[in-house]
């Protein structure tokens, strides 16, 4: 009976120890870790409310860390066992993990390329912000996980449900940001490069194509006529009616030569001007636009209507015109001496 008694106890005993095992295991797992006991408003209510100085410590810590690009294991190590854990009735968590763990998670989570994605909490991409990098080989921003384990009360992987596990600060997500700006950057300062280097060769060889190369030449033409205009004087007008007073003082000086260099055409002058009237053969008045006298011998019908037509003028530089027609146009004229109307020149004129 004693014996009985011994067993029975000592059965009852054992299955209040695994009773009250699996009980504080639950508690644990399911309470949030800074819960106590003792006093759990204090610990809850100072875990709320950080102090300012601790709060700008990390930050400054986080800002170092993302200078250097330092890697290291973020939190406290893993949680001590429970009583059911000891007993072996639930599994035991893992060891901390090795640098060597670590490199084969961090090759993995390359290789799934977890760090080119956004963050899978807050669906936006890492840039320079700090990330971490799970023992499951998922990667989060920091404050994303942090703000996800305050608001499960757990440690507890979004995505694959892991617990607990482990988290290390990485910078691969820095790194590839800032990969992708100096790619691009480098870009756009070779496209500059090469578009300053074209419009140079533009400005400079002559194409081969004949309108681009009309209007390469009409482009520096256009520069030139500009940089003229510019270097001018500022009074346009003023620099135009300059050119004109110097252009007509120009032609008053060569009208002069003109004059004293033309002589009066002798007999055999106007014969050989005669000759050349006809090797022209034109007998129109160039005023008028009508028909003019023949200069070779008259026929039978010139003789008859010799009166109808209208006597024509010889100039000395052999045109024709009716003397009408070059009356007119000295009246017309206002220079002291005209000029023949065809060839501009000073002219002495003979009836015929």
């Amino acid at each position: 009976m004693a014996l009985r008694k011994n067993l029975k106890s000592t059965a009852s005993s054992k299955l209040v120890i695994t009773s009250a095992a699996f009980q504080d295991h639950m508690m644990r797992s399911l309470l949030h870790p800074d819960f106590s006991f003792s006093d759990p408003l204090w610990r809850r209510s100072r875990s709320k409310h950080p102090r300012p100085g601790e709060d700008m410590k990390e930050r400054d810590l986080q800002r170092r860390d993302a200078r250097e690009e330092r890697e290291y294991v973020l939190g406290p190590a893993l949680p001590p066992l429970t009583l059911a854990q000891k007993l072996g009735l639930v599994a035991s968590p893992g060891e901390i993990l090795t640098e060597d763990q670590w490199t084969r998670v961090k090759s993995r989570s390359v290789q799934q390329e977890e760090s080119a994605q956004p963050c899978a909490i807050c669906r936006e991409e890492f840039h320079l912000q700090p990330q971490v990098l799970l023992s499951c080989s998922h990667v989060f921003h920091r404050a994303c996980l942090q703000a996800f384990e305050r608001f499960s009360g757990r440690k507890r992987c979004p995505l694959c449900r892991r617990e607990p596990y482990e988290t290390r600060v990485i910078h691969d997500a820095a790194r590839l940001f800032k990969h992708q700006c100096a790619t691009r950057i480098q870009a756009y300062w070779r496209g500059y490069v090469a578009r300053k280097w074209y419009r140079t060769i533009k400005k400079t060889i002559c194409p081969k194509d004949k309108r681009l190369r009309r209007q390469f030449f009409e482009a520096r033409l256009q520069e030139l006529n500009d940089s003229f205009v510019r270097y001018c004087h500022t009074d346009t007008e003023a620099f135009l009616s300059d050119i004109d007073r110097s252009l007509s003082s120009s032609r008053r000086v060569f009208q002069q030569l003109e004059k004293k260099s033309v002589s009066k055409p002798r007999e055999n002058d106007w014969d050989r001007i005669k000759s050349q009237v006809i090797q022209r053969d034109v007998w129109d008045c160039p005023i008028c636009l009508t028909a003019l006298s023949s200069l070779s011998l008259p026929t039978e019908s010139d003789r008859s209507d010799h009166q109808q037509r209208r006597p024509a003028v010889l100039l000395s530089c052999s045109h024709l015109f009716h003397q009408i027609c070059l009356e007119a146009f000295e009246a017309f004229c206002a220079d002291s001496r005209p000029v023949c109307p065809l060839c501009r020149s000073v002219y002495h004129k003979k009836l015929i």
